[in-house]
This record gives structure tokens, C-alpha cells and sequence, in this order.
């Protein structure tokens, strides 16, 4: 397959893109260091998706939400998370529908890191009552990395930090709709407040 033949600059471009979708599993319009990256995919559409089918990606577009994601289609290059990660993600999710309804699609959805230890207090996990700063360090810079949150503030852990959540948290682990979503996430966490989920990794839905 030859991409852009004739330009050095869109092949640069193409790889640039491509490498941000592998190392970050999500692309976000939003998101300033990836903006021109979502242009640039979505006016290339038919090329991306034909370089990752042949590497077992399906490209997930998501204009609504302004996300481009990758999928694996034979389940290999999965993220696998710890058991606290998934119920840091979970609230993360559960924050971001319940921001959602009260904003337009351009308003940023933003959380203060209080908000996360009132959602996991409620947990009333016995083994793990509170979150402690290390666990919420580690899971922010995780989620970071993978464009799912960006933390505005320098140290997360502080009770009025500020956290903006991407769009990305509702394909991390996609369901049909934000309805949908919002029960499962309820759940999942019914589900470990109660001792549930004893395995302590969980894969993310995409790669």
C-alpha cells in the first residue's frame, strides 16, 4: 500500500497520527495537542482504516463526541487494569454522564478530585475504605497518558484539584448509549461495593 506518494509532509503527518493512535489509544478534537491529528484522520478516513485493518485495528469514529479510537478485532493489545484502576475509571465514566446532561457538547466536563473520593467513599470497599493520594496519583497519570483525563492542576490529590474528563471515558468501556452507560456503571460499582469482581485485573474495551 503506498501512502501519500507525492508528499513527504502527509506522510510525516500519517505517522505522526498513526503513532498517537497506537501509544494513546484515543484521539480527541477537543484535546489541543491532537486536534489537527482528528482533522487529519477524518479527512483521511479510507487510508487509516486500511492501514489498520492490516495490523487488526478497526478505527472507531465517533464525531459526536469527537473521538477517534482504535479497536482491536482479534482482542490481542488490550490495556489490562488493576481492580482500583477500573473503579477510578468507572467513577470517572459515572462523573462525566452526570456533568454531561447539564452542559452543551462544546463546554468542557470538569471534576474536582474531591468528587472522586466522595464517589469511592460511597463504595464503602472494605478492604480499601479509602482512596489514598498514591493509588489517585497513579491512576491519573495512567488515564493521562491514554487521553482519557487531563488534570489541570499540579498535584491531583489535593481535595479542589481540577480534573477535565474527555469523552474518551465512555469508549473505554463502550456501551450503546449514555443511558446505557449510566446503568452499567452504577452496576459495576453496586458490584464492588458488595465484595464483587474478585479478579484484580479488568481489560479496558479498546486498545
Amino acid at each position: 500500500m503506498e501512502i501519500f506518494a507525492e508528499s513527504q509532509v502527509q506522510k510525516e503527518k500519517f505517522k505522526i497520527a498513526a503513532n498517537k493512535l497506537l501509544n494513546s489509544c484515543f484521539i480527541i478534537k477537543k484535546k489541543e495537542d491532537t486536534r489537527s491529528d482528528y482533522i487529519f484522520i477524518l479527512q483521511n478516513n479510507e487510508m487509516f482504516t486500511e492501514y489498520f485493518n492490516l495490523l487488526g485495528y478497526s478505527l472507531v469514529i465517533n464525531e459526536t463526541q469527537g473521538v477517534i479510537a482504535l479497536n482491536s478485532s482479534t482482542g490481542t493489545g488490550r490495556l489490562r487494569l488493576k481492580k482500583i484502576e477500573s473503579i477510578i475509571l468507572l467513577i470517572l465514566r459515572l462523573l462525566y454522564i452526570e456533568k454531561r446532561k447539564d452542559l452543551s457538547l462544546t463546554e468542557d466536563v470538569m471534576v474536582l478530585s474531591e468528587e472522586i473520593h466522595q464517589k469511592y467513599s460511597m463504595l464503602k470497599i472494605q478492604a480499601k475504605p479509602n482512596l489514598d493520594k498514591t493509588t489517585l496519583r497513579e491512576a491519573a497519570r495512567l488515564f493521562k497518558k491514554y487521553n482519557i483525563i487531563l488534570p489541570i492542576d499540579r498535584d491531583v490529590t489535593t481535595v479542589d484539584a481540577r480534573i477535565k474528563i474527555y469523552p474518551s471515558v465512555l469508549l473505554a468501556m463502550p456501551n450503546d448509549n449514555l443511558n446505557n452507560i449510566y446503568e452499567y456503571v452504577n452496576e459495576r460499582l453496586n458490584q464492588y461495593a458488595m465484595g464483587g469482581e474478585s479478579n484484580d485485573d479488568e481489560e479496558t474495551g479498546q486498545d
